[in-house]
């Protein structure tokens, strides 16, 4: 689909046509056993059924697969995965040493219109052959997922260029607020957003539910798209999940928006406040 010796079309300039990600079209398979790799899809779906699961439940619950491994590898394959157990607990996220941690802002906060307040996450996506990170960015008033992208790495690099994005598509919103990662807590990441008068959030270490929207937004792509197929290439994957945000943001009627789609109230509240 996409000739990478083609002398007219550059492969970004073929990307945007067939609209797929670069990050996409790069994936190469990560390297790890295949061993690993099905224990990791194991993990995912055990911390997507049961988000407050720790290592020790996981690697019992790891059982009924029949998956009989010690707790230093549930440990290493989590880490990898980049999840967490979600409860009140004294360590969640931690930022790289000198990276500077922002106060959470929507404690109390009534949000109540569209791009007031932006919530980004990542997460592990498994894949026939190996893995991929998913990255989204809500509107926390509306659930309207303003972007999106997929990369097999997570660097800030990244999460940078999907931030710039959305505000290229959107414009800037208020309030951005994200976990306490590395990715998130470089200085090239949010001085970016400062450069854009953007005020700086980050979920508080012990907080439960800070980030309980992005949340539900992982298990709902999981359980209604990410498990119901057997991705094989970065492309195949990005066509997908193109076709699954179209319909949650477009289509899925959501019960706590009183069974209205996200883009009723986005499109509707960003009309008022124009």
């Amino acid at each position: 689909m996409i000739n990478p010796n083609d002398e007219k079309l550059s492969i970004v300039r073929q990307c945007e046509l067939l609209e797929v990600s670069r990050s996409g079209f790069y994936y190469a398979h990560r390297s790890i056993s295949k061993r690993n790799v099905e224990i990791m899809k194991a993990i995912d779906r055990i911390h997507t059924a049961y988000p407050c699961y720790g290592f020790r439940r996981i690697r019992n619950e790891l059982r009924k697969y029949n998956i009989f491994i010690g707790k230093k590898l549930v440990i290493k394959l989590m880490k990898m995965m980049a999840i967490d157990a979600i409860y009140p607990k004294p360590n969640t996220s931690w930022p790289d040493a000198g990276n500077k941690v922002y106060p959470y802002l929507l404690r109390g906060l009534k949000i109540e219109r569209s791009n007031q307040v932006w919530q980004m996450d990542i997460t592990y996506i498994a894949m026939s052959h190996g893995f991929m990170y998913l990255s989204a960015i809500i509107d926390v008033h509306s659930r309207f997922v303003v972007h999106w992208d997929i990369s097999n790495t997570m660097e800030a690099g990244w999460c940078k260029e999907v931030v710039a994005s959305v505000i290229a598509l959107h414009g800037a919103p208020e309030i951005f607020n994200t976990d306490q990662g590395s990715q998130f807590t470089s200085s090239s990441f949010t001085n970016y957003l400062l450069d854009n008068k953007i005020k700086v959030s980050m979920d508080g270490r012990g907080r439960a539910i800070d980030n309980v929207f992005i949340e539900r937004l992982w298990r709902s792509v999981k359980q209604e798209n990410i498990y119901l197929n057997a991705y094989e290439t970065g492309q195949e994957l990005y066509a997908g999940l193109k076709e699954y945000f179209d319909y949650y943001n477009y289509k899925r009627c959501h019960q706590s928006l009183e069974y209205k789609c996200p883009i009723e109230l986005y499109s509707n509240s960003c009309k008022n406040v124009a």
